[in-house]
């Protein structure tokens, strides 16, 4: 399940800055596909690549150094910290998700044997639950049943947030608790549009409404704008390598958003929560091919 790189394609670790928005390299790999950053409170990205989670600083000044993390089988590019920045929170490829500190040591279950497959992507701001997207596929069909589900930190406790088989996914709280954002396709077939819902079911709104295709609506801490993924018209689910948009959009004018970066990329762009802390800047990781 671990993605690599294509010959000649490089994995650039970026930082979009908001105040100016200039945008600054991290770190470029040439050897490892890397996906997904999430910003710890102390200023370091946590990504996933070769199934292992890696830290490196934000600034630029060094190089991904990998996380020991005993017993944790291997990670995909869904995983989030807790509020305080001492735990991750990862979904591996045993389709489970498990918790490790961020400073190294033993990995624990979190999820149980329930008959579905579990990929994080959020977790609520007192830190006490997890939002997840579950998935009882129907054979081949992975997708067949998508719904977006909140489990205690403790696997204690699932609840269905939604109930359409969507697909849904990216879900993931506002700052103050009052909602949680996702893409699904339950407004349009075929097509994921951001929405957000309340935690216990209630107020199903559709946000975006255009030709693209959007996924992974991630919140900034001021909790004023959202940032989200947006592929090409036409596109079928989360690929990797297109062409797609970073877009950045106010809350409240969900049908005027602005394109902040074009680049080369999509699967492990922004899979995960990817602001800093204090809502001055988001990472994310583009996939340029050689000419």
């Amino acid at each position: 399940m671990n993605r690599e790189l294509r010959p000649g394609q490089t994995a650039r670790i970026r930082v979009w800055d908001r105040a100016s928005g200039l945008l600054r390299e991290v770190f470029e790999a040439t050897d490892r596909l890397y996906e997904a950053p999430n910003w710890t409170p102390d200023g370091r990205l946590l990504v996933n690549g070769d199934g292992r989670l890696w830290l490196l600083p934000a600034d630029g000044t060094g190089r991904p150094q990998e996380i020991e993390t005993p017993g944790l089988p291997d990670v995909n590019n869904d995983h989030v910290l807790s509020p305080d920045g001492a735990t991750v929170y990862a979904s591996c490829d045993d389709r489970h998700i498990w918790r490790v500190p961020v400073a190294g040591g033993a990995a624990e279950r979190v999820t149980k044997d329930d008959g579905g497959m579990h990929f994080l992507h959020g977790v609520s701001p007192d830190g006490s639950r997890l939002g997840y997207v579950r998935l009882v596929p129907e054979g081949d069909n992975w997708w067949a049943s998508a719904t977006i589900h909140t489990v205690g930190t403790d696997g204690e406790d699932d609840r269905a947030v939604t109930t359409h088989p969507g697909p849904a996914d990216g879900c993931e709280w506002t700052p103050d608790g009052e909602w949680i954002l996702f893409n699904t396709e339950q407004f349009t077939p075929g097509q994921a549009q951001l929405a957000r819902i309340r935690p216990d079911g209630t107020g199903l709104e559709q946000l975006t409404s255009d030709e693209r295709v959007n996924w992974f609506p991630h919140v900034a801490p001021t909790g004023d704008v959202v940032a989200y993924l947006s592929y090409p018209p036409g596109t079928t689910g989360h690929p990797a390598d297109l062409p797609v948009e970073l877009r950045l959009v106010e809350v409240g004018a969900w049908g005027r958003p602005a394109t902040l970066v074009k680049l080369h990329g999509g699967q492990g762009t922004i899979n995960v929560p990817s602001w800093a802390p204090d809502g001055s800047a988001f990472a994310f990781v583009e996939y340029p091919l050689g000419s």
